[in-house]
């Protein structure tokens, strides 16, 4: 997915070079070659904050012709997403409906039938927008995210606001799931963006319950008060009475801070009763 111009309003378009390799180890190459050129996989994030003239970028590197990234694969008791897999391939797999559903559920409600036929696992998780939902997810279900030259656990991966484990010269490659027990997720979602207000998925494991949520501060995170409760009796009603601070969290026009954070024990509750 090359793109051409980019520039603001305010200022003439420029030409924004691409390049399009069709192997991990030529897109390894060109990184090394053009450090500052950015990689790019479904656009759906990068393209906008071009337009508002957040990001000036020089060239792209466009992974979108790499065939080794895409795809949904079992392997053994895990599903496999190779990271240039869109959002609505991810829905539509029979595969990932049988054994992970929430997760396809999740992929089905992620922005607009655009977002979801161009947004890819991979760009999602790189990015690690602080209201994006596969990062739950990855969280709930104790998620390892492959990159070229390592794995790195779920817990490990999300540092920050837009901040994420990945380093220079790293390629996100694939994202393995464990099949959990049990799974579900809820989000209470902005109506024009639909990205989550506050998003909670909640994942009965071999390793126990998590509680992954999303939208509610600068990137996704575990809450331990609701996993201990659902550990010591997996039911809806395990939810009740858990408070969460809002220190830290987001507050904005769409709600504030303690919104956020009376809201994270509601979806977590209804995650529960929806994974049954």
């Amino acid at each position: 997915m090359c793109v051409r111009g980019g520039a603001s309003r305010t200022r003439r378009r420029r030409r924004v070079s691409c390049t399009t390799p069709t192997t991990i180890a030529d897109a390894v190459k060109l990184l090394g070659q053009h450090g500052d050129d950015k990689l790019i996989a479904g656009g759906q994030s990068i393209l906008p904050s071009m337009r508002l003239g957040l990001l000036a970028i020089e060239g792209f590197i466009d992974l979108g012709g790499i065939a080794e990234l895409q795809g949904v694969r079992v392997d053994g008791s895990t599903i496999r997403i190779g990271a240039m897999t869109t959002h609505a391939t991810v829905a539509a797999s029979n595969d990932v409906r049988a054994r992970i559903p929430a997760l396809a559920i999740l992929a089905e409600g992620i922005g607009d039938r655009q977002v979801r036929n161009r947004g890819t696992i991979g760009g999602s998780i790189a990015h690690s927008d602080p209201a994006g939902c596969y990062p739950a997810a990855v969280l709930g279900l104790n998620a390892t995210i492959h990159t070229n030259t390592r794995q790195v656990a779920a817990d490990q991966w999300f540092k920050g606001l837009y901040e994420t484990a990945l380093t220079p010269g790293e390629i996100v490659t694939a994202v393995s799931f464990p099949v959990p027990e049990k799974a579900a997720y809820m989000k209470f979602k902005q109506p024009a963006s639909r990205f989550a207000i506050v998003g909670v998925f909640v994942a009965k494991t071999a390793g126990g319950v998590r509680v992954a949520v999303t939208g509610a501060g600068s990137h996704a995170f575990r809450v331990k008060a609701l996993e201990d409760k659902l550990n010591a009796r997996w039911a809806p009603e395990s939810c009740d009475g858990v408070t969460v601070s809002p220190d830290g969290l987001n507050g904005d026009l769409h709600g504030s801070a303690e919104y956020r954070a009376h809201l994270i024990p509601v979806m977590a509750k209804r995650a529960v009763m929806a994974a049954g």
